[in-house]
């Protein structure tokens, strides 16, 4: 059994009441990401933060990890790819609500590119809603059977720079059409000028969805 873990940082107010799980992108780590963890934690000092390291080595990338492998953007090889990694993260999702006594309501997944991914394949799968999924510079794989696949409808916030040439903008646009097509909308936003990364825009609007999005009442972030 493949047991995740990586950096956490608990509640300031020494109460959870909420739970963020942040998933790093293809060849990074927990700790690269934990590091949005620090900058919005002292907005939300009843939450907890854990970002876990994927279980799979990069082959030739020092501390680097992979949700799944990935040699090309290849619609097919990425939906077969998070439907590989998605019951041992979601196996771990449901580990951290008991640690804590939650329930999905009080969760929100966050992603950065192949994180994105796996984020929106288990956020949009579990059993009842969770409070929201946020992601950065991802795509939606599978998105074409979405409509069957979708257990539940949570707020989503998709973030993406208009100069990324890793996984380009395009995949964002598409993943918030698919969404639509399956019933369900996205908040969307683009960041102008901006390759594979978050800016300080994303990084702003993020916190208010996560914001919106755990406080049980969501209204959108993007008019806040």
């Amino acid at each position: 059994m493949i047991l995740l873990d990586g950096p956490r940082i608990p509640a300031r107010s020494g109460q959870t009441k909420k739970l963020v799980i942040l998933f790093h992108g293809y060849g990074s780590n927990g700790a690269d990401l934990a590091g949005l963890a620090q900058h919005w934690a002292p907005d939300f000092p009843d939450t907890a933060w854990v970002a876990p390291d994927a279980p799979e080595p990069v082959p030739g990338a020092p501390g680097g990890y992979q949700w799944f492998p990935i040699s090309r953007l290849d619609p097919a090889a990425m939906a077969s790819g998070v439907r590989m990694a998605g019951p041992v993260a979601d196996q771990f999702i449901a580990s951290e609500l008991r640690r804590h006594n939650l329930t999905h309501a009080d969760l929100a997944l966050v992603g950065f590119s192949q994180g994105t991914m796996l984020a929106l394949h288990l956020g949009l799968r579990q059993p009842s809603a969770i409070g929201g999924i946020l992601g950065y510079s991802g795509a939606l794989a599978g998105g074409e059977s979405l409509k069957e696949d979708m257990v539940s409808k949570p707020p989503v916030m998709l973030i993406h720079g208009d100069r990324d040439d890793v996984l380009p903008v395009g995949f964002s646009l598409l993943a918030a059409q698919q969404l639509a097509a399956a019933g369900h909308g996205a908040e969307f936003h683009i960041s102008q000028g901006l390759p594979h990364s978050i800016g300080p825009d994303g990084l702003e609007l993020g916190g208010r969805f996560l914001k919106a999005a755990l406080s049980g009442r969501y209204r959108s972030a993007l008019a806040a």
